[in-house]
C-alpha cells in the first residue's frame, strides 16, 4: 500500500510539474497576441469619428466595452466552454469539424472504410444517450447533402480567416510597437520605421524552425515581464491620474457611451474588438499544450494584468485627452519609457508567435483531410505531440506580412482588416459550438441556443461595425479568404476526382493472382509494400493508438494464405496481406517504425490465426478420427511457424515500397472551366507540393514509382 501511494503521489507531482511547465510555455506562444493589444486598442478605437467625442464618458465607455469584451469572449466563452470541445487535445475549427464528422455524421470528409468506424468509440467521455433535438439535427444533415456542403464552407471560412489573421497579426503588432520610436524621435521618417518593422518580422519567422518548445522558453520570460510591466504602469496611472476609473467597469457606461456617441460609437467597435485578438489562438494552439495549462496561465496572470493595463491607460486619457493617438506610450512615465519600449517591441515579437503557431496547426489539419496541398510538417518536440513547424507556410506568411507592412504602412488601415478577420473566426466557432453542444455533448437544445444568442449577438455587433470599414482596409482579409478558399476547394475537388478514378479502375484480386505466375518474374528475397488509397478514406481523428493502427484480416478460405492490405512477397513466401494502416491527422509517419510495426502485426495475426485453427481442430477431434486430426494440427503448426520465420527472413533481406506516380488531367469531353481547374490549377499545386513518397517518409533508395495518367 505504501508503494502504491508513493507511486500515485509521484505521478501527481509529475503531472503538476508538467502542467505548470506547459503553463509557463503558453506565455511565449499562446498569449502574445492577446497581451500586446493594449498598444493599439485605444488608438484604433478613437481613430474615426469618435475623435470628436473626447469626454470622460466616452473614454470610460470604451474601457467598459473593453473590460466586458475581455470577460465575455476570452474568459467566459473560450476558457469556460470552448476549450472543453477539443478533439482529444486538438483545438481549432477543424477540430470541431472532426468531432461533428465522427459523432454526428455531418461531414463530407467521412471515412469510407468500415474498419475506421472504431474511432467513434475513442471518446469515452462523450455521452451516448441521444436527445430528440440531436436526432432531428443529425437526420436533417444526413438527408440534405447541401447542408453538409454549407457546413464545410463555414469551417473553411474560419480556417481561411485564421490564415488571414496569421498575415495581419505580426504586421499589426510589430508596426504598432515600432511606431513608439516616433515618441522619442518625432522627426524620424516613416520609411525608417517601416524598415525596422520589416527587419523584426524577418527575425520572427527565421526563428520558427527552432520549434514551439524552444521558442516558448525563449519568449515566455519576455511576455511575463511585459505583463508585469503594463500592470504596474496601469496601477500607477490609476492612482496617479484618476482612481474613479474603477467605476467604468459597470455596464452602465456602455449604455451611456452609445447614448452619447450614436453611430460614431458603433463604428468604434471595429477598434475595440482588437482587445480580444488572440482569443481564437488560445483554442487553435491547444494541441501545443494542454487544456489545464492554458486556463491556469490566463486566469492567473493574463486576464488581471490586461484589465489593469486598460484601466490605467483610460485613467491617463481622462486627464490627457490630446494624447489619444499615442496614448499607450504617452501613459508610460518618462523614467521607464526606454525599457518599456524595448520590452514592448520584444513582446510584439512574442505576440506574432501565437497566431503563427495556430496557423501551422490549422494547415496541418487541413492537409491531413485533403483540403490543402501536401507540405512538409516538422514535429519539433518529442514530448508534446502537437508542436509542429511548416517551412513552406512559414516563408509564405513572412512574404505576405512584409507586403502588408510595406503596402499599408498605416496601422489604422491594418486595424480595419485585422478586426474583421479576428471576429469572423470567433463567429464561426460560435456556430459550430451550437452543433457540438446539441449533437456531440447531447445537451438540451435550449442551452446550445442560449450559447449562440449570447455570444453570437456580441460577435455580430462587432462584425457589423467592421463591415462598415470594408473600403478602408476591411477588404484585405476577404480577398485572402477568397484566394485560400479557391486553392483549398480546387485541391479537395481534384483529390476527390482522383480517388473516384482509382475506385472505378482498381484491379480485382482474381486478376492480380492470375498475373503473378504468368509474368515470369524472378523473385528475390525481401518484402514489397504496395501503397494504395483505394480502401482507406479520410480518418478524421487527431491521433490513432499504435495498437489500433493496423487492421489485418484474411481473404478467402483458410487453406489459401490470403489476407487483407499490402503485398508481402519473398522467394519462398507468397502472402497477399491487405493491412489497413490508420493514421490520425496529427500522427507522425515514420517509415522505419511503420515497417517494424507492420511486420509485428502480421506475425501476431499469423500466430493468432493459427490458435483459432487449433481450437477448431480440437473441437472436431471430439467426434472421432483423433489421430488423423492431431497429425493435421501438427502439420499446420509447423507450416504456420515456417511462414512466420520466412516473413522475418524476408524483412531482414530488405523492404521495398511501391507507390503510384500519377498525372491527373481532365478528359477531352470536360468543359473549359473543369480543364482549367484540373489541368492548370490542380496540376500546378500537385507539381509544387510534396510528393506522396516524401509525405509518407519513404526512403528514396527503397522506392519504386509506377507512372499512370488519370483522366478524370
Amino acid at each position: 500500500m505504501d508503494q502504491e501511494s508513493g507511486a500515485t503521489q509521484d505521478s501527481r507531482l509529475k503531472f503538476y510539474k508538467t502542467t505548470l511547465l506547459l503553463a509557463y510555455q503558453t506565455f511565449g506562444v499562446v498569449y502574445g497576441d492577446l497581451c500586446t493589444s493594449p498598444i493599439y486598442v485605444y488608438k484604433s478605437s478613437f481613430s474615426g469619428e469618435l475623435q470628436l467625442h473626447e469626454g470622460n464618458h466616452e473614454i470610460f465607455g470604451v474601457l467598459s466595452l473593453v473590460f466586458w469584451t475581455l470577460t465575455v469572449i476570452p474568459l467566459c466563452k473560450y476558457m469556460t466552454i470552448v476549450l472543453g470541445a477539443n478533439d482529444n487535445g486538438e483545438g481549432g475549427t477543424f477540430a470541431l469539424y472532426s468531432l461533428l464528422c465522427r459523432h454526428s455524421r455531418m461531414g463530407l470528409l467521412k471515412s469510407s472504410h468500415p474498419e475506421h468506424e472504431f474511432v467513434t468509440c475513442c471518446d469515452s467521455n462523450v455521452s451516448t444517450k441521444e436527445t430528440r433535438a440531436s436526432l432531428v439535427i443529425k437526420e436533417f444533415f444526413n438527408e440534405h447533402r447541401s447542408s453538409r456542403v454549407v457546413l464545410l464552407l463555414v469551417v473553411l471560412l474560419g480556417t481561411r480567416m485564421v490564415i488571414g489573421d496569421g498575415i495581419l497579426t505580426p504586421a499589426m503588432s510589430v508596426l504598432s510597437a515600432v511606431y513608439g520610436i516616433q515618441i522619442m524621435a518625432p522627426d524620424l521618417h516613416e520609411n525608417y520605421t517601416v524598415a525596422i518593422a520589416c527587419v523584426i518580422l524577418v527575425g520572427v519567422f527565421a526563428l520558427q524552425h527552432c520549434g514551439t518548445h524552444r521558442i516558448g522558453f525563449l519568449f515566455s520570460p519576455i511576455l511575463i515581464a511585459w505583463l508585469l510591466c503594463i500592470s504596474g504602469v496601469g496601477i500607477y496611472n490609476i492612482f496617479h491620474w484618476n482612481p474613479d476609473v474603477v467605476k467604468a467597469l459597470s455596464p452602465y457606461y456602455i449604455y451611456n457611451f452609445f447614448k452619447k456617441t450614436g453611430t460614431a460609437g458603433w463604428s468604434s467597435l471595429g477598434g475595440i474588438v482588437l482587445c480580444a485578438t488572440g482569443a481564437e489562438a488560445m483554442f487553435a494552439d491547444l494541441g501545443h499544450f494542454s487544456e489545464l495549462s492554458v486556463r491556469i496561465a490566463f486566469t492567473g496572470l493574463v486576464y488581471p494584468c490586461l484589465v489593469l493595463a486598460y484601466m490605467g491607460e483610460a485613467a491617463y486619457l481622462s486627464k490627457n485627452r490630446g494624447d489619444l493617438q499615442s496614448s499607450f506610450y504617452k501613459a508610460v512615465p518618462d523614467a521607464i519609457f526606454l525599457p518599456v519600449f524595448i520590452i514592448a517591441t520584444l513582446a510584439t515579437v512574442v505576440g506574432s508567435q501565437a497566431i503563427i503557431s495556430a496557423t501551422f496547426s490549422i494547415i496541418s489539419q487541413c492537409r491531413a483531410l485533403n483540403c490543402f496541398p501536401r507540405v512538409k510538417i516538422v514535429h519539433t518536440s518529442n514530448n508534446t505531440h502537437g508542436q509542429i513547424y511548416i517551412p513552406e507556410v512559414n516563408w509564405v506568411l513572412m512574404i505576405l506580412c512584409l507586403a502588408v507592412v510595406v503596402g499599408f504602412r498605416d496601422t489604422a488601415t491594418i486595424c480595419n482588416a485585422y478586426g474583421l478577420a479576428v471576429i469572423t473566426v470567433m463567429l464561426v466557432t460560435t456556430l459550430l459550438m451550437f452543433l457540438i453542444i446539441s449533437t456531440v455533448w447531447k445537451k438540451h437544445v435550449f442551452l446550445a441556443f442560449l450559447f449562440v444568442v449570447i455570444f453570437g449577438f456580441v460577435e455580430l455587433s462587432y462584425i457589423d461595425a467592421c463591415l462598415a470599414k470594408l473600403h478602408k482596409g476591411g477588404w484585405f482579409p476577404l480577398v485572402v479568404s477568397a484566394v485560400v478558399l479557391s486553392l483549398m476547394s480546387i485541391w479537395h475537388y481534384g483529390t476527390i476526382k482522383k480517388q473516384a478514378f482509382e475506385l472505378e479502375n482498381k484491379v480485382s484480386l482474381d486478376c492480380l493472382l492470375r498475373l503473378g505466375p504468368s509474368m515470369g518474374i524472378a523473385r528475390v528475397p525481401g518484402v514489397c509494400l504496395v501503397y494504395s488509397h483505394v480502401t482507406s478514406g479520410s480518418l478524421i481523428v487527431p491521433k490513432v493508438p499504435v495498437s489500433d493502427r493496423f487492421h489485418v484480416s484474411r481473404i478467402g478460405p483458410p487453406e489459401l494464405p490470403l489476407f487483407r492490405s499490402c503485398l508481402i512477397d519473398s522467394e519462398s513466401l507468397t502472402l497477399l496481406i491487405l493491412t489497413t494502416a490508420r493514421y490520425g491527422y496529427k500522427d507522425i509517419r515514420d517509415s522505419y517504425a511503420f515497417e517494424t510495426q507492420l511486420i509485428e502485426k502480421i506475425s501476431e495475426f499469423l500466430k493468432r490465426d493459427l490458435s483459432g485453427e487449433q481450437m477448431v481442430v480440437i473441437e472436431q477431434s471430439l467426434h472421432g478420427a483423433k489421430t488423423r486430426r492431431s497429425r493435421e494440427l501438427r502439420f499446420q503448426c509447423q507450416e504456420a511457424s515456417e511462414d512466420v520465420n520466412e516473413l522475418m527472413e524476408a524483412e531482414e533481406a530488405g523492404v521495398v515500397y511501391m507507390i503510384g506516380h500519377t498525372c491527373v488531367i481532365s478528359n477531352e469531353a470536360s468543359c473549359i472551366l473543369k480543364k482549367f481547374v484540373i489541368n492548370v490549377v490542380y496540376g500546378f499545386l500537385r507539381r509544387n507540393s510534396r510528393s506522396p513518397a516524401a509525405s509518407l517518409g519513404i526512403p528514396h533508395a527503397a522506392l519504386i514509382e509506377v507512372g499512370r495518367v488519370y483522366r478524370v
